[in-house]
């Protein structure tokens, strides 16, 4: 896959050195089309296992398997040309052992082209983390909120807003740093522990409800772009309502071709 690897597109080094910048901007795609809108913008293309639930109607991210992600990870790569793409390890594909995550990781870099993998996971990981980190492998670390843990955590609840929670949250964050992990993504973690993190971490921190403090900030591109109209997490900032616009135009297009006005004469081919 050594075609994808070009001079232009932002490098681990590159996002290491943003720490403190406060100005990472960071988005999800899962297909081809959507990677091109998103290269534009974002520093950092996650391809999110979040897609079994945006794309594939699943109630949790724990049905997604490696192949998918391998499979929707090779479409963001044929669009993306600028930003660093990491590929999710779905869930299954990596607790077992450092050997089971470093076959599930190297066969993402290696099918797909992508810069690094992501993982869910604090203190437990830190081994695997160090492991695959030593073999070449750029990890960005996922703390706080894990929704691959959210049957242990009995639903998807913000961490950290105890002193108990927050010590865990202080801990796993610390220990992927120290394993190597370039980068960590702070999920549904409250704001004072996400801001106290942000500065004591000296990798970058990624937040997604979380802090301002944090040196990035991702969304699912699918929750800001107004595609879902049934929940809206708290932290989800809609910055266009193109659910409204895509009903609008199905209804338009049906009345259409009820009312015969679609298609036109302009539609059609002629005969010679």
């Amino acid at each position: 896959m050594s075609s994808h690897v070009q001079a232009n597109r932002m490098s681990i080094p590159a996002i290491e050195q943003r720490k403190g910048a406060g100005t990472l901007v960071v988005l999800t795609a899962y297909s081809t089309p959507m990677a091109r809108w998103v290269d534009a913008v974002a520093d950092v293309i996650i391809v999110g296992d979040s897609l079994g639930m945006v794309l594939y109607g699943m109630p949790s991210t724990l049905g997604v398997t490696l192949d998918m992600m391998i499979a929707h990870g090779q479409a963001v790569m044929r669009g993306a040309q600028r930003a660093c793409v990491v590929v999710d390890l779905p869930f299954g594909s990596y607790q077992a052992s450092p050997e089971q995550a470093f076959t599930s990781a190297s066969r993402v870099l290696r099918e797909t082209g992508a810069q690094g993998v992501k993982l869910e996971g604090g203190e437990e990981m830190a081994e695997t983390v160090a492991f695959l980190v030593r073999r070449g492998i750029p990890v960005m670390a996922h703390v706080g909120l894990m929704p691959q843990q959210v049957n242990s955590l009995g639903g998807f609840k913000a961490q950290g807003r105890d002193e108990s929670s927050a010590a865990k949250v202080r801990r796993d964050a610390l220990a992927m740093q120290a394993a190597g992990a370039f980068s960590i993504v702070l999920e549904g973690i409250a704001e004072p522990v996400a801001r106290q993190l942000s500065e004591a971490l000296r990798v970058p921190t990624i937040g997604i409800g979380a802090s301002a403090a944090c040196d990035g900030q991702v969304l699912v591109t699918e929750d800001l772009l107004g595609l879902f109209s049934d929940y809206q997490p708290r932290f989800v900032k809609r910055f266009a309502d193109l659910q409204g616009q895509i009903v609008q135009a199905l209804d338009s297009y049906a009345q259409a071709v009820r009312d015969g006005s679609f298609p036109a004469a302009q539609h059609c081919f002629k005969a010679h």
